[in-house]
This record gives structure tokens, C-alpha cells and sequence, in this order.
């Protein structure tokens, strides 16, 4: 009995195929290709046109397509600006965690990361204002294409957090309304810039030289060991 079983796993494994590892799956690469070439397209559209002045016409011509083949990929115009905010966030978070931790955490960990972004969105123009300003109306980003927002907002208020457990900055400011500050601050400074003096890059010019003078404001608003007055007070 023993004998016939080994005749028959030996059999069976001279009659198995070897194992080979599993490519990916041609079409489906080319398919990604696709996709990110008409994105990088989009961008380039929207770079020289205007973010609002994005068409499906207008990517199918420089792509070399006739529109409808874009069906295949893109169901509409809305769905390229989901996909181009989707992968723009994605990208910009991973260049302000890459910052931040290279630096001590607290402020200079925010610093970090805020000129990392800037420096980043400056040289994104177009997806910048797609992400952080509403160039198209009648475009809503996805869920999906909002998660990396909602995790650089984790990363900016962790870093508020421990500014604060360091006494670089009250115990108020690790907070929602000091993250909407912090927001403000940086989207101010790039709007200038843009606006003013779009072909500089970050630390030049008039605007973004002044972004360390601003982030004194953050400890200005929020002094170490200070608290609120209607959050120190024990009726509270």
C-alpha cells in the first residue's frame, strides 16, 4: 500500500506543472498606464487652461483618442477631478509625513511639514487649487478622495498635541479651531504667493519669506501655560 501511494505522488508530481510566479495581469497594466496618462494630461490642461478650463474633448485630443473611448476609464468629467484630487491628496500627505518625521516632534514638526506642503503645492499649481480652493463649482470630492485630507489633518493636530505636552504652545491649541488657524495661515500665504508671485519658489519673495514670522503668531495665540479663560474656569 505504501508502495503505491509513493508510485502515485511521484507519478503526480512528474505530471504537475511547476509553479511560476504570477504576473500582473497585461491588461490590467495597461489599463493603470492609461489612466495615469490621461490624468497627467489633465493636469497639464489644467496647469496652462485653468482648472475650470479641464474638457474630456480637450484630454481625448492631446491623448489622440476620439471622447467616448475616455468612457472606459472615466465615466465623467467629475469622476477625472475625483481621481486627480484623490491622488493629489495622497501625494501631498505622503510629502508632509515624509517631513514632519524628520523633525523633532511639536512645532518644528508642524514648521516641517507646512513648508514641505508649500513647497510642494507650489510647484502643483493646478492640483493645489483643486485641493485646497473651489475652482470647480459644481465639484465634490468623494469620501474616498477626502481620506488622505482627514489624515493630514490627524498628522497637523498630533503635532499641536505635542507642542503642547513640550510647553511650546497652550493647552488650548491642541484643538480643532487651531488647526482651522494653522490652515489659515498657510493657505494665506500661498494664495498671495500664487496670486502675486507664482513662478517663485517657496522661502522667496514677499510671501512665503514670511511664513516663520506667522508660525510665532501660532505661539502668540496660544502662549505656553496659558488656558483659556472659559476653560479654566472650574464652573466650566
Amino acid at each position: 500500500m505504501m508502495t503505491n501511494m509513493s508510485t502515485e505522488g511521484a507519478a503526480a508530481q512528474a505530471g504537475a506543472p511547476r509553479s511560476t510566479p504570477r504576473r500582473p495581469d497585461r491588461r490590467a497594466r495597461r489599463r493603470q498606464e492609461t489612466i495615469a496618462e490621461i490624468l497627467d494630461l489633465a493636469t497639464d490642461v489644467m496647469t496652462e487652461e485653468g482648472v475650470n478650463g479641464l474638457s474630456l474633448a480637450e484630454i481625448a485630443r492631446r491623448l489622440g483618442v476620439q471622447p467616448p473611448s475616455l468612457y472606459k476609464y472615466f465615466p465623467s468629467l467629475m469622476a477625472v477631478y475625483d481621481e486627480l484630487f484623490r491622488r493629489g491628496q495622497a501625494e501631498h500627505l505622503a510629502v508632509m509625513r515624509e517631513a514632519m518625521a524628520t523633525a523633532e516632534p511639536g512645532l518644528d514638526a508642524l514648521t516641517a511639514g507646512l513648508e514641505a506642503s508649500g513647497r510642494w503645492l507650489l510647484a502643483n499649481r493646478a492640483i493645489a487649487q483643486l485641493l485646497f480652493w473651489r475652482p470647480v463649482p459644481s465639484f465634490e470630492p468623494s469620501p474616498e478622495a477626502l481620506a488622505p485630507s482627514v489624515e493630514m489633518v490627524a498628522l497637523e493636530r498630533a503635532a499641536l498635541r505635542a507642542a503642547v505636552a513640550a510647553g511650546q504652545l497652550g493647552p488650548d491649541a491642541d484643538s480643532e479651531e487651531a488647526v482651522y488657524l494653522v490652515s489659515t495661515l498657510i493657505t494665506g500665504v500661498l494664495s498671495q504667493a500664487m496670486a502675486n508671485e507664482p513662478g517663485l519658489p517657496w522661502g522667496q519673495g514677499r510671501f512665503t519669506s514670511q511664513f516663520p514670522k506667522l508660525i510665532k503668531l501660532l505661539v502668540a495665540a496660544y502662549p505656553p501655560g496659558t488656558r483659556a479663560e472659559a476653560h479654566a474656569s472650574p464652573d466650566n
